[in-house]
Parts: C-alpha cells; sequence; structure tokens
C-alpha cells in the first residue's frame, strides 16, 4: 500500500528516487536545450539489426524522448518505489536489471512476429525505461493488497490500485508501437518471477556493485523518515492533492484493520484462532501428534522466518508470537502473512 508522500515520500527508496530525478532530467534537457542529441537516444530496431549499433538498446532504452512518457513513467516510478521499500534496494535493482535485459530479447522477438503474422514492418520503438515499468505491474497485480475506497454508480469498484492501472493506461495508449514494450514488459516480469525458470538467480546486481553504490549514491538520493501527518501543499495541482489523500485514506483504512484486528485478539484472549486461517496445517498437525508413532525422518524441518519480515509485521502492530507463527504458516511469504493477519 501507499502510504509515505511529499518530499519524504521516496524514504528507504534511493534507486527510484534517482530513477525518477536523473532520467526525467536528461528527457527535459534532451527535449528543450539538447534537440540535436536526441538522435543517439532514438530507439532504431533497423539501426541496430543492419548497422550493429548495439549501443542502442542501452541509449534508446533508457531515456523518453516524448515528455509525457517522461510523466506517465515517472508517476508509476513513484508509485512502484514500495517494491524498492519491500524488498531492498540491491533486490529491487535486481528485477528492473532483469527485466530490462529481457525484454530487450522480447522487444526484437515480438516485432519479428509481427511483421510475421501482421506484416507490419517496425523500424523504431519509443525510447525510454518503458519495460522494466510495465515489468513492475507483475508483483503490483500479485503481491500488494487490493482495498477498496468507493463505488461508482454503485457497481464500478474504486480501489487504491485503481489509479495506477489508470496511469499504466494512459502510458500504454501514448503512442503507436509502445503495446510491444508493455507486451514485452510483462513477459519479462512473469518470466523474472518465475520459480521454474529461476531468471532471478542469473539476471542480479551482484552484493559488491550494490554495496558501492550504496556508499556513493544512497546517501546523496536518500531521504529522511516520514512523519505521521501527511500534509497537501498549497501549491500542489489537483491530481497531486488527489493523489495524496488517497494516500492517506490509504493509510487510514489500513490502520483501522490492524485496530480492528486487535479489539477481536483481545476479545479472544489475545491470541489468533490459527485454525481459522490455516485448518488444513493445524488438522495434519494434530493428526499427527494423535499417531503415537511419529517418524522423526517424515517431519520437515521448521521454515526459517526472515527477523527482517518479523520486525516489519511487528511495526504494524501485531506481536513478535503471531508473526512469526504467520510467516512460518505462509511459509515465509510476508505478504499472505500480513493478510492474513489483517483479516482475521
Amino acid at each position: 500500500m501507499f502510504t509515505s508522500t511529499g518530499s519524504n515520500g521516496f524514504y528507504k527508496a534511493p534507486l527510484s528516487k534517482s530513477l525518477l530525478l536523473v532520467l526525467s532530467a536528461i528527457s527535459i534537457l534532451l527535449t528543450l536545450l539538447f534537440q540535436h542529441y536526441q538522435k543517439f537516444f532514438v530507439y532504431n530496431l533497423q539501426a541496430i539489426k543492419e548497422d550493429f549499433q548495439i549501443w542502442r538498446l542501452v541509449c534508446g532504452r533508457t531515456v523518453c524522448l516524448d515528455l509525457k512518457d517522461t510523466f506517465c513513467s515517472s508517476l508509476l516510478i513513484y508509485n512502484f518505489r514500495i517494491f524498492e521499500r519491500r524488498y531492498g534496494s540491491r533486490k529491487f535493482s535486481s528485477f528492473l536489471l532483469g527485466t530490462w535485459m529481457l525484454s530487450a530479447l522480447f522487444d526484437l522477438l515480438l516485432v519479428e512476429i509481427a511483421q510475421y503474422i501482421f506484416g507490419i514492418t517496425i523500424n523504431s520503438l519509443p525510447s525510454g525505461f518503458l519495460s522494466p515499468v510495465f515489468a513492475l505491474f507483475v508483483p503490483f497485480y500479485s503481491s500488494i493488497p487490493r482495498v477498496q475506497v468507493t463505488q461508482v454508480l454503485g457497481h464500478f469498484s474504486i480501489t487504491n490500485k485503481s489509479l495506477v492501472y489508470i496511469l499504466g493506461l494512459q502510458l500504454l495508449t501514448s503512442g503507436s508501437y509502445i503495446w510491444i514494450l508493455a507486451l514485452s514488459g510483462l513477459i519479462s516480469g512473469i518470466c523474472y518471477n518465475s520459480s521454474i525458470l529461476k531468471v532471478h538467480r542469473i539476471l542480479c546486481v551482484p552484493k559488491w556493485v550494490a554495496k558501492i553504490f550504496s556508499w556513493t549514491l544512497e546517501p546523496v538520493f536518500s531521504s529522511a523518515e516520514p512523519t505521521n501527518e501527511v500534509r497537501v501543499g498549497m501549491g500542489a495541482t489537483v491530481d497531486i492533492q488527489r493523489q495524496q489523500r488517497m494516500e492517506l485514506l490509504d493509510r487510514q483504512i489500513m490502520m483501522s484493520q490492524v485496530a480492528q484486528m486487535r479489539r477481536q485478539r483481545q476479545q479472544q484472549g489475545g491470541m489468533i484462532n490459527w485454525n481459522r486461517l490455516f485448518p488444513p496445517l493445524r488438522h495434519r498437525h494434530n493428526a499427527n501428534y494423535q499417531d503415537h508413532h511419529p517418524s522423526e525422518q517424515g517431519i520437515p524441518p521448521p521454515t526459517e522466518v526472515s527477523e527482517e519480515q518479523v520486525a516489519r509485521l511487528m511495526e504494524m502492530g501485531f506481536s513478535r508470537g503471531d508473526a512469526l507463527e504467520a510467516l512460518r504458516a505462509s511459509n515465509n511469504d510476508l505478504n499472505v502473512a500480513t493478510n492474513f493477519l489483517l483479516q482475521h
């Protein structure tokens, strides 16, 4: 969920902040002051295939030459900063690097498929860091809880995720062939997150590289810890004010769920009814105890629980015992554990 706004909105997200500021600044400079350098950032597929200008796979897929794409992608990076906080900068940068490299291959493949099936000849694609941004919709869809904010006409639900999907749709419709980048990014995100392909073990940022960037760039782009109060600036536009109010409402909904869960736990004697959460696991566990012939070899080892994830759950107000039990029962999945703790 999106809980931080204002100048401190990039707390524990220095990579997201650097991407937003640096890429946006370069895009604006190329558009307003250095138009004669734009030719070096064109994503020209014909030049890549015929003239072997491989460097265009880097320059053409980094900086947007259209300010509309720059604006939409910057807003999406701002909203997706939640993943850097959740996974850490190294894992987040590994996801961006992996999907960026995979999408380069899928871009060329999809262009050839479009030419073979539809007879469309595509010589260039929209420039910019777009495919990794679309790839982030994969974990956004699968791991961010959906919380209803209101309803329109009694049938259409407005959730905490609606604005992000609208921004993605706006970016998708901003260019003629940007759908290729979107499809390439989504396929790359699915492949990178796949537990079968194990791509994340190959395409990742080495630890020593992450340490170098943490020593050099993190002090420059780090942000202070946000305060509890969220103020809306007088100079902010209507859209920014609406986004900040939605984020504040999102935070209030989560805190109300936590408070309701606490009251229910107090009424039940301070412990969560884990039989409601994971009845199959508990049932099998009790069945093993009823059998007086347990096999030591058949007993699986207890799941190792990350202390960092325990600390995150405790920061939300859960006890250490409940956090440990939820993480063990959910196979150390922080999202599943959080959802169950909030809903039961």
